[in-house]
C-alpha cells in the first residue's frame, strides 16, 4: 500500500539554498537573525546576508568555487551560519564535521570528502590542524581567533566582488554531512540545494510559525542535519530569531530560555528526560515555551506527557534521516489529537509504503514492515559509493529507511522497531561496524561484536562482546573501554563489555546480533 501525505503538494522553488534563505531579507533586515546565547552578541539579517556575500567573495579569491568542498568543524555560533552559507554562496559544497570528533575521525571525513579548506574555532584548532595535515587540506581558518591562523574577520574584510555563480539546484551538492545510513561506516550523504529547499518548504506546511515573534533555541548542533535544516536553515528562511548555544548544559539551557523568552525549542529525547526530572528546572521561568519538538530518536509518550505537564507547553515529535534532509514525518503544530506514540503525518510532496522486509510485499494499515519514502527531499546518493546507494535507494526512487513502522487509518506513522543495526546514543549515530573494526585492532582481542542495549536510564548504549586472544586472560572491561574511548568521539564510547568464547555468526560470516541481544 502506497500512501501519500494528507497535505496538498507545495511548490519547491528551483533556486540555490542561499538565494531562497535571503530572498525576503528586506522584510526583516534589522531584526536579529542569530544571537549568541553565551555572549549575547547579535547578528541582524542584513548583517548576516552581507557577511555571507563577503565570505563568498573571499573564498572566490582563494580559488574556491563550484565543485570544491570546504569542511566546517565547530559548535553552534552565529558565525557558523556565515561560513555555512558563504561556502554555498561561492558555489562550493560544505561538509559539516561533528565537533566531538577526534583528529583521526575528522581527517577520515576530510579525505573522503576531498575538502580543500577547513573552518574551525580556537578551542578545536589543535585537532583541526592535525586532521588537516593528515588529510592534505590547504588551510585551516578560524571563526574567532587563533595564533598562526587567518580568522573569519580577515576574510570578511575583502573588497573583492561577490562571485557570479550559476548553481544547478537539482544536481549540485550543497551539503555533504556524514551518516551511517542503515548500517556500516559513515558515508557522505549528497544533499542538493533542491533537497534542502524542499525540506524547508515541506516542513513549513505543518508548522504554525509567526516569524515576527518566533524565538528558537539552537542547542541541537548545526553539524547534525536536524539542527542544520530544522533549526538553522528553516528558521532563518522564514525570518525567525535563532539563539545559539555551543552545547547542552541544563542550567545554561534553562537560563537562556528564560533570558531570551524562547517560545520554540527543538530537542532530542535526552533533553526531555532532563526537563521532566531534574530539580534545577524549577529554578527558572520557562513559561515562554509554547512548543517543544523532539526528533533524532524515539520519544516515549509517557516522557512527552511528563514534559508537557511540567512546562505547560505543547510537545510534538517527528521522524527523519540525514538521507531525507532530514524530515519525512511530523505531528503538526495544530494537531493535539495525534498521539505522541506516533511520529505524525507524512510531509507534503512525499509518498511512502510499508514493506515486508522478508518477502518484499507491501503491507496494509496496521501491519508492520520497513518504511520506504520517496520525495524531493531524498538524497542524491552516497558520495563515491554506488553500492551503498543502490542498497538504500531503489530504482523507483524509494529510500529504504531501515526502520520498522506501521501506519494507521488516519495516516499517522509509528516507528516500532529497527531493521538497521545502527545504535542511536542520545540522538547521535554510532555504527557498530566502526567500533568492531577498531576493537579488532587491539592486539589482545581476537574477535568482537557491538550491539545496542538499554542502560538503567533507558538510553541505548554500545555494548561490546569481546573474545580475548589466547593468553590474554587479564584483559578486563575497563581496559577495553579505555582503548575505545581514546580513539573515538565521546558518544561512540563502548559503555558495556561482556567477554565471550565466540561471536555467533551466520554461514556467510555475518554477525548474528539478534543472538547477542538475547543474551
Amino acid at each position: 500500500m502506497v500512501f501519500r501525505s494528507p497535505f496538498p503538494d507545495v511548490e519547491v522553488p528551483e533556486v540555490a539554498l542561499p538565494d531562497y534563505l535571503y530572498a525576503n531579507i528586506r522584510d526583516h533586515a534589522d531584526k536579529p537573525a542569530l544571537i549568541d546565547g553565551v555572549t549575547g552578541r547579535a547578528l541582524t539579517f542584513a548583517e548576516l546576508a552581507g557577511q555571507v556575500d563577503r565570505l563568498a567573495a573571499a573564498l572566490a579569491e582563494l580559488g574556491i568555487g563550484r565543485g570544491d568542498v570546504v569542511g566546517l568543524f565547530s559548535p553552534n555560533t552565529p558565525a557558523y551560519a556565515v561560513v555555512f552559507h558563504g561556502v554555498l554562496r561561492a558555489g562550493a559544497t560544505v561538509t559539516t564535521v561533528n565537533a566531538l570528533y577526534t583528529a583521526d575521525e575528522v581527517a577520515t571525513q576530510l579525505i573522503d570528502a576531498k575538502a580543500r579548506l577547513l573552518f574551525t574555532v580556537s578551542a578545536l584548532v589543535e585537532r583541526a590542524d592535525a586532521a588537516a595535515q593528515a588529510a592534505g587540506v590547504e588551510e585551516v581558518l578560524v571563526l574567532d581567533r587563533a595564533e598562526g591562523h587567518r580568522a573569519l574577520a580577515d576574510l570578511l574584510a575583502t573588497t573583492a566582488p561577490v562571485p557570479e555563480v550559476r548553481v544547478d539546484p537539482v544536481e549540485d551538492i550543497a551539503v555533504l554531512p556524514y551518516s551511517s545510513g542503515t548500517t556500516g561506516r559513515a558515508k557522505g550523504v549528497m544533499l542538493t540545494h533542491r533537497n534542502l529547499v524542499a525540506n524547508i518548504v515541506q516542513s513549513q506546511a505543518l508548522m504554525s510559525l509567526d516569524p515576527a515573534r518566533t524565538r528558537v533555541l539552537a542547542v541541537l548542533p548545526f553539524f547534525h542535519i536536524y539542527g542544520m535544516t530544522v533549526v538553522m536553515n528553516h528558521l532563518l528562511a522564514i525570518g525567525a530569531t535563532v539563539v545559539t548555544l555551543p552545547r547542552f548544559e541544563l542550567a545554561q539551557f534553562c537560563a537562556t530560555v528564560a533570558a531570551h523568552r524562547i517560545n520554540r525549542i527543538y530537542i532530542a529525547p535526552p533533553i526531555a528526560v532532563a526537563l521532566a526530572k531534574h530539580p534545577v528546572v524549577d529554578e527558572y521561568d520557562l513559561s515562554s515555551v509554547e512548543v517543544l519538538f523532539s526528533g533524532a530518536a524515539p520519544l516515549d509518550a509517557e516522557l512527552a506527557a511528563a514534559v508537557r505537564a511540567r512546562l505547560g507547553c505543547a510537545v510534538r515529535q517527528g521522524y527523519g534521516m540525514t538521507e531525507m534532509s532530514p524530515v519525512s514525518h511530523a505531528i503538526p503544530d495544530d494537531r493535539d489529537d495525534i498521539s505522541l506514540d506516533t511520529v505524525g503525518l507524512t510531509l507534503p510532496n512525499m509518498e511512502c509504503k510499508i514493506v515486508d522486509p522478508v518477502t518484499g510485499a507491501e503491507v496494509g494499515v496496521g501491519e508492520r514492515g520497513e518504511l520506504w519514502c520517496r520525495g524531493p527531499n531524498v538524497m542524491k546518493g552516497y558520495l563515491n559509493n554506488p553500492e551503498a546507494t543502490s542498497a538504500t535507494l531503489d530504482a523507483e526512487g524509494f529510500l529504504h529507511t531501515g526502520d520498522v513502522a506501521t501506519v494507521d487509518e488516519n495516516g499517522c506513522v509509528s516507528i516500532v522497531d529497527r531493521v538497521k543495526e545502527l545504535i542511536k546514543y542520545k540522538g547521535y549515530q554510532v555504527p557498530p561496524a566502526e567500533l568492531e573494526a577498531l576493537l579488532l585492532t587491539h592486539p589482545r582481542i581476537a574477535d568482537a561484536a557491538v550491539v545496542g542495549v538499554r542502560d538503567g536510564d533507558g538510553e541505548e548504549v554500545p555494548k561490546a562482546f569481546v573474545v580475548r586472544q589466547a593468553g590474554a586472560t587479564d584483559l578486563d572491561a575497563a581496559a577495553v573501554m579505555s582503548f575505545v574511548a581514546e580513539r573515538v568521539a565521546p558518544h561512540k564510547k563502548v559503555r558495556v563489555v561482556e567477554f565471550v568464547d565466540a561471536i555467533p555468526k551466520s554461514a556467510s560470516g555475518k554477525i548474528l546480533r539478534k543472538d547477542l541481544r538475547a543474551r
